[in-house]
């Protein structure tokens, strides 16, 4: 199915629908929940997506598994086309599928039954060929290794506040003193507890913070030299060094990577 609202189907009587959407550059997806899970599959463009918990940025080729309940708003970076595959409770616990989110990669196979999936009909045959599309799906998505895009939020009110702010605005000039004077704490205690909160230093959150931005710059097609400074890194290479060692490869590898 496509372009139609997830709501439409919630109580459709089968374990697994899939709908495809089109989104214009900026679209927003106010905060809502599903009852059942969601892969977010990103075909084009890149998206993000927040949560109580973090933040996760979705490239193109890479998918998005939202556990069934978690409230979630969605941000496009650009044009993004989207492909969504929304799994019951009781079939995303039988098939194994994560307790929290997780940003996954997409294989070709994957990619193909994702494409498939969204021309079915929403009452497909269960026993036919649909059906075994649709069950061949889940153990793909079940197989599919986790990737390092996210950034937690902890759960500490004014820290959440702050980090959210940092968020939107990246940059590897904010400085752990700054953070502390306007969380309203000694660095001792604000350094302690965002590691305690988030499992991260701030130095590497801000890093990482930093590295996912780029991720929905770049795939607009805005160049790594700009990205690079406007994120507050001293020259192009200090920032594909960084991109590298987090990420695995170099910014301009990633975005075409399948």
């Amino acid at each position: 199915m496509r372009n139609a609202r997830a709501d439409a189907f919630e109580n459709t009587p089968r374990d697994v629908i899939a709908t495809g959407n089109e989104y214009p550059s900026h679209y927003v997806l106010p905060a809502h929940s599903h009852r059942r899970g969601q892969l977010l599959y990103a075909s084009t463009g890149v998206l993000t997506a927040i949560t109580g918990e973090g933040s996760w940025v979705v490239p193109p080729r890479r998918a998005l598994w939202i556990p069934p309940g978690v409230s979630h708003e969605v941000h496009m970076g650009g044009p993004v086309s989207t492909r969504s595959v929304y799994v019951t409770p009781e079939a995303a616990l039988a098939a194994g599928l994560p307790e929290r989110c997780q940003v996954i990669a997409v294989s070709p196979l994957l990619h193909e039954l994702l494409l498939e999936a969204v021309d079915l009909p929403a009452e497909y045959e269960l026993d036919g060929r649909d059906g075994r599309v649709m069950a061949l799906l889940l153990d793909e998505i079940r197989r599919m290794p986790a990737l390092p895009l996210n950034t937690p939020l902890p759960h500490d009110k004014r820290l959440a506040a702050l980090c959210r702010e940092l968020l939107d605005r990246p940059s590897q000039e904010m400085k752990i003193d700054d953070m502390a004077r306007r969380a309203g704490m000694s660095r001792r205690h604000f350094t302690r507890t965002f590691r305690e909160e988030t499992g991260m230093s701030f130095t590497a959150w801000r890093q990482q913070a930093c590295l996912l931005a780029a991720l929905t710059r770049l795939g607009n097609g805005d160049a790594i030299t700009q990205v690079a400074m406007d994120l507050g890194y001293g020259n192009p290479s200090a920032f594909t060094a960084a991109f590298r060692r987090v990420l695995g490869v170099a910014p301009s590898r990633y975005l075409g990577m399948s």
